[in-house]
């Protein structure tokens, strides 16, 4: 996947992350609650009595949102440079790393660095600093 930096529109990113951050305000001081991905994901598969509505919406909005997009503008194209199986094991590897740390970067870097947690900040870090390394080590070093 490349960045198009000639078509890059710093306005729609920051409108984009205003959104962001005041969605999950909304969320946290009406509900009470934490909009981390993983943990709203997981929390599906959960049996509590009251507490699927809000999943529900909060995981639907997700899907529906580039099907409303689809309506009024064109979605940037997918390119997928690795095998399936290798995506999946990816996956596979993000879904246990967010349970080892206890949240995804939605739940620690969005919700957490706002309410200065300081077990967020960590995970944030970790997850850039793995981030920058793997990126290094696939392209620089493997090649």
């Amino acid at each position: 996947m490349m960045i198009d930096w000639t078509h890059f529109t710093p306005g729609s990113a920051l409108a984009g992350g205003m959104v962001i951050g005041i969605a999950t305000a909304i969320l946290l001081l009406l509900a009470g609650r934490i909009a981390g991905i993983s943990g709203i994901v997981g929390g599906l598969f959960k049996l509590h009595r009251g507490d699927m509505g809000w999943r529900i919406a909060f995981v639907s909005g997700l899907i529906m949102a580039p099907l409303i997009w689809q309506l009024f503008s064109e979605l940037p194209p997918i390119q997928i440079d690795t095998s399936y199986g290798l995506l999946a094991l990816a996956g596979l590897t993000v879904g246990i790393g967010t349970r080892y740390g206890s949240g995804c970067t939605s739940g620690h870097g969005v919700c957490g660095l706002s309410r200065m947690s300081p077990r967020s900040i960590v995970a944030t870090l970790i997850f850039i600093t793995t981030g920058v390394a793997t990126v290094y080590v696939i392209r620089h070093l493997l090649g």
